[in-house]
């Protein structure tokens, strides 16, 4: 079976979130960057998590979790860095990584094993892209080896969007449930919307 690792940044400062930690806000009990370990966890052997260097809250909610822990010199530059850093720790062999954002509540293991599956399903040489049922494109992404050079390359906040561009003809949509591909929490007013809709469906 072919070896794809999970590359989780989480470096970055969140400034959105005027003073507050994003990634380690509680979801029933747990830090969403746990949460999100937790499920990639679940699904491959090999799951980086890109951190600030130094003493940060961040290392010390992760400690007890099989995971590599790669720190970030220049988490300011934005996604890029991140990625830089995470893709110098992928194991070896690896056929693909999926770049999984921390800021993401609703993406389940399901959803993650759905795209592990067609990724696979494809022979490990097509970019897979998680969507909503509408097919608006989201995260995560799977990316196969031949780009991991470019990935190593990249600069900016802009992360893999000029990868993808460049290969539109590469690309698969994975339909994920609902908008659990798009969600994502970097701000207190999309904390409390997405809570308060969460209370309303339970």
């Amino acid at each position: 079976m072919s070896h794809v690792a999970v590359l989780i940044p989480a470096a970055g400062a969140a400034r959105r979130m005027r003073g507050r930690d994003k990634l380690l806000e509680q979801i029933d009990g747990v830090p969403l960057l746990v949460r999100v370990v937790m499920r990639a966890c679940a699904v491959t052997t090999d799951v980086i998590v890109t951190l600030p260097k130094g003493a940060h809250p961040r290392h010390r909610c992760l400690e007890g979790h099989s995971l590599s822990v790669v720190e970030v010199t220049d988490p300011s530059e934005g996604m890029a860095a991140s990625i830089r850093a995470g893709i110098t720790a992928l194991p070896h062999p690896c056929e693909g990584v999926m770049i999984l954002p921390a800021d993401m509540p609703d993406l389940t293991q399901q959803d993650l094993a759905l795209m592990l599956e067609t990724f696979r399903a494809h022979n490990q040489t097509m970019i897979c892209r998680a969507a909503n049922q509408d097919g608006i494109a989201g995260h995560p992404v799977i990316f196969p080896s031949v780009f991991f050079e470019a990935l190593g390359g990249l600069t900016g906040d802009q992360g893999g969007r000029a990868i993808l561009r460049e290969n539109a003809h590469r690309l698969i949509k994975v339909t994920l449930p609902r908008d659990h591909a798009l969600t994502d929490l970097d701000s207190p007013e999309a904390w409390q919307a997405w809570r308060s809709q969460r209370r309303e469906k339970s």
